[in-house]
């Protein structure tokens, strides 16, 4: 797979019958190892190992409903409440990021509601804070550790 620009993490692959297989430490199974999983999975442990955001308050392929069609997140993290946090939307590392898949993210955030939005094909990587209220978005020059993303809403 690909070299990214997010830190190297022990993964474990296995192989069934044609397809590459990964460990998921937060699914708990091993999950078909595509181009978008493997950044999935670079960002998950980046979260947890680097910016300290908690395991258990992450949430993978989570579902929602938007225009009454099912959709599914990447990676949602929530605050100490249960209220989501960070939306994260991965496409893989050849996926260029556009403003047609910033719009994705922001049009699936309309029902989730994220203060925070993280875009990223594991090279390039943008976050916006959000703000309901004003109806703006700021761009941040880096992914906020989860203490800074709580100080940044409280």
């Amino acid at each position: 797979m690909q070299a990214l620009d997010l830190p190297p993490f022990e993964h474990k692959l296995t192989k069934s019958g044609a397809n590459s297989l990964i460990w998921d430490v937060l699914r708990r199974k091993n999950v078909v190892l595509t181009p978008e999983e493997w950044v999935r999975q670079h960002v998950v442990h980046y979260l947890i190992n680097e910016l300290s955001y908690p395991r258990g308050l992450l949430s993978l392929e989570r579902g929602h409903a938007y225009n009454q069609r099912q959709k599914r997140t990447d990676i949602c993290a929530f605050g100490p409440s249960g209220e989501p946090l960070l939306l994260v939307e991965c496409k893989a590392a050849t996926v260029p990021i556009t403003a047609a898949v910033a719009h994705q993210v922001t049009t699936y955030n309309q029902t989730i509601g994220a203060p925070f939005l993280l875009l990223t094909n594991g090279l390039q990587h943008y976050c916006w804070l959000v703000d309901f209220a004003q109806k703006t978005n700021q761009r941040l020059a880096e992914i906020p550790k989860y203490a800074q993303a709580l100080a940044l809403i409280s």
